[in-house]
């Protein structure tokens, strides 16, 4: 597996040194998951930072009635973890799913505070990377609030149309709130 994903990600930021990026390709562990597989249970801590280079990841929970709720999809290129649960060393609420085989790099929590202890540039980073996931998860939160079903299904059509080929049905349908039934008559009559 190439760490070269991470560094040419690493470098989009314009913010490491090419010391900092070999630093972080150093800490990288490759990890393979098979469609199915848990990158993380609720329940479990994580301590842990991954970076895909392959494949499409889920972040769920289960919800009171007992179902699972899709609240993120995360496709190649794009670091993941359960955040909450990474920051306060907490049992997580949330699985971490592979929906088809992914290849990627991880980087033990320890490894990757040092690498935030280790320079002015990976704080930078680290601060840019929290304020990324803040802004997205507001996004989706403010998103299921305020948006019709049918504005969300066109938002996800025209911002992420790979996910409508590539993502089950039933799980984008949970990511947008509504029935696998409901999704399907909104795929079929997309709102003009």
């Amino acid at each position: 597996m190439e760490n070269t994903n991470l560094a040419l990600t690493l470098r989009r930021f314009n913010i490491l040194s090419e010391k900092d990026i070999e630093a972080a390709m150093a800490c990288a562990t490759p990890k393979a998951f098979k469609k199915g597989e848990y990158l993380i249970k609720a329940g479990t801590s994580c301590r842990w930072l991954a970076f895909i280079n392959t494949g499409i990841l889920r972040n769920y929970y289960i919800n009171a009635k007992g179902k699972e709720v899709s609240y993120c999809l995360t496709f190649p290129g794009k670091f993941i973890n359960a955040t909450s649960s990474f920051i306060t060393n907490k049992p997580t609420f949330e699985n971490i799913q592979a929906i088809t085989d992914a290849e990627t790099l991880f980087i033990h929590k320890d490894k990757y505070l040092a690498l935030v202890e280790s320079s002015l540039h990976w704080r930078k980073l680290a601060q840019v990377l929290s304020e990324q996931a803040y802004v997205l998860m507001e996004e989706r939160l403010l998103s299921l609030q305020m948006e019709s079903a049918h504005n969300r299904y066109q938002r996800l059509a025209q911002e992420h149309p790979a996910y409508l080929d590539q993502v089950p049905a039933k799980y984008l349908a949970s990511y947008i709130g509504v029935t696998t039934r409901h999704f399907s008559r909104l795929k079929k009559n997309p709102p003009a």
